[in-house]
């Protein structure tokens, strides 16, 4: 049997259609095996790597061919022996558990980079790959709302993988950047369904707060919902509470409320983009199912669940409400119901949301996101987003910008 040699190829230079094409078709003419391959291209530049086992009587004429092909191309071409006892080791690590890490904000800095890049190195991992998943920022035509984000894709297992989330958590606050640490398996490239709360996550208000203000008891009505959304009082206590001060409200304002609802901003590039890759999408929301109803119209929402208010046969609001309150426990007990009729395991659902009463779906959900949340929400959360909209969901599900057509990138 014929000797043979690893050998690792590395090229640079400008990029251009056909260029991997005409290194293979050297490799090719000697029966060469790849056992590796990756490639990179920033701002037209091509950093590709091949690693190569070739016949040692051959390796000497690939290599050769290879630098004439390079010439011609006007590239740069190195080679670089593989031991193999190095490379059998390399091959033994490819079973260490892989893990997501992403980061996203309005923009991205050299520091910020820097820290998370020093916090993977200190908990013993090694980085596979960094992609970015943004589109690329004009500088001479800067777009509104703009984003920025890069995945990195790291190997090994941390030192204390609850010091990487709280670190990911301090940096994410210190340095007005989001950050993403998630387990690199199945579940997470085939998430299905996923439940987003509805006041302060899907609108950028308190609807009850808007129907307290036409009833002429908006700020008695604030003070008790901000005091629940922060968790300092039960929010069964207080939404009996609020609607109770609604009494004798025309249930007629309720359709301008609605049709002037405030949208965060990214729900419409999010809703385009889940519905057109298949996802399931539900509502659960500690709000009313007036306005959730409304919304479903408008997104093609599949599931809503919140309160219902009690209007007399004269279209006035009673002070009570129908039915069992949607609370935290109630959503945490949805987003497992509807799993089971969607046929979807628990770890491939997502939850959004921003209060108290989220956080035991956000605790059930595969990946539970704490988004423009209050400070007990956000430290209970293993993964928040605080810098940018609410499309920034769909990076830390893996999108990239360049996934999506002109409406989806808007």
């Amino acid at each position: 049997m014929a000797k043979e040699e690893l050998i690792l190829i590395r090229i640079t230079g400008e990029d251009r259609p056909g260029l991997t094409a005409c290194i293979m078709s050297v490799l090719s003419r000697y029966d060469v095996t790849v056992l590796d391959i990756g490639q990179a291209d920033i701002h037209s530049t091509l950093s590709l790597g091949i690693l190569i086992r070739v016949e040692e009587d051959n390796s000497g004429y690939v290599m050769k061919e290879l630098l004439f092909k390079a010439s011609e191309l006007g590239i740069n071409i190195k080679f670089f022996p593989i031991d193999a006892d190095d490379y059998e080791s390399w091959v033994a690590r490819q079973g260490k558990n892989r893990y997501i890490i992403t980061l996203l904000g309005r923009k991205l800095s050299a520091s910020q980079i820097e820290a998370v890049t020093q916090l993977i190195a200190a908990q013993g991992l090694n980085i596979d790959s960094i992609r970015r998943l943004s589109g690329r920022i004009s500088i001479a035509n800067p777009t509104k709302n703009v984003r920025a984000c890069i995945e990195f894709s790291v190997r090994g297992t941390p030192k204390d993988r609850n010091e990487i989330q709280a670190e990911l958590l301090r940096l994410s606050s210190e340095m007005g950047m989001d950050c993403s640490f998630q387990i690199d398996n199945m579940y997470r490239r085939m998430r299905r369904l996923i439940c987003f709360d509805m006041d302060s996550t899907l609108i950028q208000t308190e609807v009850i707060d808007e129907l307290a203000m036409r009833a002429g008891v908006g700020n008695k009505v604030k003070e008790i919902t901000e005091r629940a959304m922060r968790g300092e009082i039960d929010f069964k206590e207080s939404f009996t509470e609020r609607v109770a001060l609604l009494k004798g409200l025309d249930s007629s304002v309720m359709r301008d409320i609605a049709e002037n609802l405030p949208i965060t901003e990214g729900v419409d590039r999010l809703m385009y983009v889940l519905k057109r890759y298949g996802y399931k999408i539900a509502i659960l929301s500690g709000g009313f199912t007036y306005f959730g109803e409304y919304l479903q119209k408008r997104y093609g929402i599949d599931y809503v669940y919140a309160n219902e208010l009690e209007i007399d046969e004269n279209g006035i609001l009673t002070g009570r409400y129908l039915g069992e309150i949607v609370d935290g426990r109630r959503k945490a007990e949805l987003l497992k119901l509807i799993a089971q009729v969607e046929k979807v395991d628990i770890a491939q659902t997502i939850a959004v949301g921003d209060g108290a009463n989220d956080l035991p779906m956000l605790s059930e959900a595969g990946l539970g996101i704490a988004f423009h949340a209050k400070p007990r929400v956000v430290a209970n959360a293993k993964q928040s987003i605080n810098t940018i909209g609410l499309d920034g969901v769909l990076y830390f599900l893996g999108f990239k910008d360049s996934y999506l057509d002109e409406k989806g990138r808007e």
